[in-house]
This record gives structure tokens, sequence and C-alpha cells, in this order.
């Protein structure tokens, strides 16, 4: 495992999903700075995770093509200046234009990042839980910092949130001249290994539609209760916007444990178990959300749903990439961009469905749809394939593209 790369693709990782954080996090201040309405802010959702769930796939392909090292602090930064935007905007159009270049962004960074985590990590479930509670601690880092900044400066101090993403190009750009000044990495012959493998083990793509399915009903409630879970705790059970901002951070740093533990789990018992055990549990911690009687039962019912929801999260990205061995960026794509986010598309139409019926209508409706999920993972099948050797001088080089090689064990 190559320890310092991996560690900070991680803290790239953090910055990066510190902006898909956000944009949760900005719409109870949108709704009461701006007057928008649930339908209003439900477009808003839209324009960042789901045209994001659209256009990562592309970016996924782009990386299993050329050289996309780029991508990564392209993808940060360009996050970074959706949300700034978003703030500063003085329109309805305008904010819902800056909340998509945010998705863009988001879209960009993953593909290019996930396919060198996987190089440097290697085998190791754990390794690609590390990187994934990265993005899970910079999601859960944007509410505070959000309520900060906004509470403090009001939506015109949105500025301040791009200095994350600043610094981190800054230190990326460090490293790259660090690493010409060295010298390039020494060029690897083509991998008669790799070429091997990709010739014997072909593309599963039953078994990857099977896990993409599942994933889709993961969504839904996982970006409904992201979205509303502030608006809930603010409207239904009449807490402060500093509750509401409360649950959403205790939510994901309880999603950062769960992927951890999933990691775990799925070194020592097999990359199935925490899939299934995820669904199993996430089922009763979203009714206990949904039908909340008071404030402190939703943030506990937040924690468990957290924790439940990212179990599978580390040893979903391996078994897609596993499922399709010669297409690792489009696996990652596919799985973290248009199946995970794709329950952003429907945010408009709950929306609609929330200022008729009330939030907990739409929070039992979608508790149906994480049913379907548990259906789909107890339906999916481990595949494992002899680990085979990578090419160095791609897994080291951020000039180069980097295989999705190794596999983990066990089932």
């Amino acid at each position: 495992m190559k320890r310092g790369r991996l560690a900070f693709l991680t803290g790239t990782h953090i910055v990066n999903d510190l902006y898909q954080g956000a944009v949760p996090a900005l719409l109870p201040f949108l709704m009461s700075q701006r007057h928008y309405s649930y339908t209003a802010v439900s477009g808003i959702a839209l324009a960042a995770s789901g045209l994001s769930s659209v256009v990562q796939p592309l970016f996924g392909l782009l990386v299993d093509r050329r050289r996309c090292a780029w991508l990564v602090p392209a993808g940060f930064l360009t996050a970074a200046a959706g949300i700034t935007g978003a703030g500063l905007a003085d329109s309805y159009l305008l904010t819902w234009l800056c909340a998509a270049l945010a998705g863009i962004g988001i879209a960009a960074y993953h593909p290019a990042a996930t396919q060198q985590a996987r190089a440097a990590g290697g085998r190791s479930q754990r390794a690609m839980s590390l990187f994934s509670v990265g993005g899970t601690l910079g999601a859960s880092l944007a509410p505070a910092l959000v309520t900060l900044v906004v509470g403090s400066y009001g939506l015109n101090g949105t500025w301040l949130l791009a200095v994350p993403a600043l610094v981190t190009a800054a230190i990326w750009a460090a490293q790259g001249r660090r690493r010409r000044t060295r010298g390039p990495a020494p060029a690897a012959a083509p991998s008669a290994d790799r070429a091997s493998a990709n010739a014997t083990h072909r593309d599963d793509w039953r078994a990857f539609g099977r896990l993409v399915a599942t994933i889709v009903a993961w969504s839904l409630p996982y970006v409904t209760v992201t979205s509303m879970l502030a608006l809930h705790i603010r409207r239904d059970l009449h807490g402060s916007a500093g509750m509401g901002a409360t649950a959403l951070t205790l939510l994901t740093l309880a999603g950062a444990a769960g992927t951890l533990l999933g990691g775990w789990l799925g070194d020592r018992h097999g990359r199935l178990t925490p899939i299934r055990a995820g669904y199993a549990l996430a089922i009763p911690a979203m009714a206990v959300v949904a039908f909340a009687p008071s404030v402190a039962v939703a943030m506990v019912g937040a924690v468990a749903f957290g924790l439940a929801m990212f179990l599978p999260f580390a040893p979903q990205v391996t078994l897609a990439q596993d499922y399709l061995p010669t297409r690792p960026g489009t696996a990652s794509g596919l799985t973290l961009g248009l199946a995970m986010s794709v329950g952003g598309l429907a945010a408009p139409a709950l929306g609609r469905l929330a200022d008729a019926q009330g939030l907990r209508a739409v929070l039992a409706l979608v508790l149906g749809v994480l049913a379907l999920a548990l259906v789909g993972a107890l339906r999916l099948h481990d595949r494992v394939l002899p680990e085979h050797k990578a090419e160095e001088g791609s897994a080291g080089s951020a000039d180069e593209p980097v295989p999705g090689g190794a596999v983990s064990e066990g089932r």
C-alpha cells in the first residue's frame, strides 16, 4: 500500500465532498433569506446531485482512456467555484446554474481520484474505506462550516468556503513540481500479467447491472434524508437551525464510522457481509428519523441511519471495479455517479409532495425504496479475481492513468 499517496488523496476527497455536503447545508438559508419554496430548493438539489449523476460516467470513460490526473484538482476547484457562486447569485436561475457547476466539479473529481486510490491501496478493503471516509468527513464538516460562515456573514460570505480548495490545489501543484524535479517515474513495459488478466476475466455487465440497481435504490433515501433532515427538524420538530446542522453533521460522522467499519468487515468476512447488513439496518433507522417525536430521537435515528447506509460504501466500489476489471474508471463513474446520485433526479417531485403533504410523507415513501435496495443486496454475488501486478509508473505518477487491478478476497 502506498500510504503517503493514499493519505493525500484522502485529503483531497475531504475537500471535494465538503462542497457536496455544502449544497443541502445551504438549502435552509436559501429558504429563509431568499424565501424559496420546498420545490425551489429541491430543484437546486437536483442541479447539484442530478446533473452530477449524469455526467460522472462520462468522466469515468475519459479516465479509462486518457491521462486525467488533472481532473482531481480541477474537480474540487470547480465545485468550490459553484458553491461560492450559488451564495453570491442574485437570481434563482443563476443560483441553479452555479449549483449545477458545483455538481459537474464533484463528478469530475471522483473517477480519477478513486482509480488512483485503488492503485495505491491494492487489495485492501480498508484502504478504499479510508479514502472513502475522506469524502464522508468532508460532507460532515460542511453543515457546521456553512452555518458558521453564512450565519456570520450571510450568503455574501460564501466566498470564504473556497479557501480549502485553493489551499489543497496549491499543495497539489507543489507536489507536482517536486515529482518533476525528481524526474519522471520509470516507464513500465506492458504488463503480461495485466494483459492476461484482461483476456481471462471479462467484464460481468449483468452482475454490474444488479449492483447499479441496488445502489440506485440506496440513492433515493439517502439524497432525500440529507436534503430534508435539517428542514424536517426545523419545520416538523420545531428545532433551531443549529440543531438541523448538528443532525446533518452527526449523520455524516456516523457515515464515516460506517465506512471504516464496512472496510474492516469486508476484509475479515467478505464484501457481501457489510453490504447486506447495511441495507438491513438502514430500514429501521430511517423509520426512526421519519416518525421521531422529538429532535433528540431524530438525531439518534440520523446517527443509526448514517452508520448503516455507509457500511456497504467501500465494498460496493471495489466490487463494481471487479465486475468490470477492464473498465475501473467507468465502474467508478457509474456507481459513485449515476447510481449514487440519481436520487437527486427525483428531488423536484419529492419537493412538490413535501409542499403538499409535509416532509413526513416523503420520508415514509422512500422507506419502501430502501426495502427494494435490501432485496437487491441479497441478490448480489462476490467476484474474486487473482491479483496481478500493477504498472508501477501508472500508480505513482500524477500524469499517468492508474490500473484498477487488484481485488479483494473472500465471499
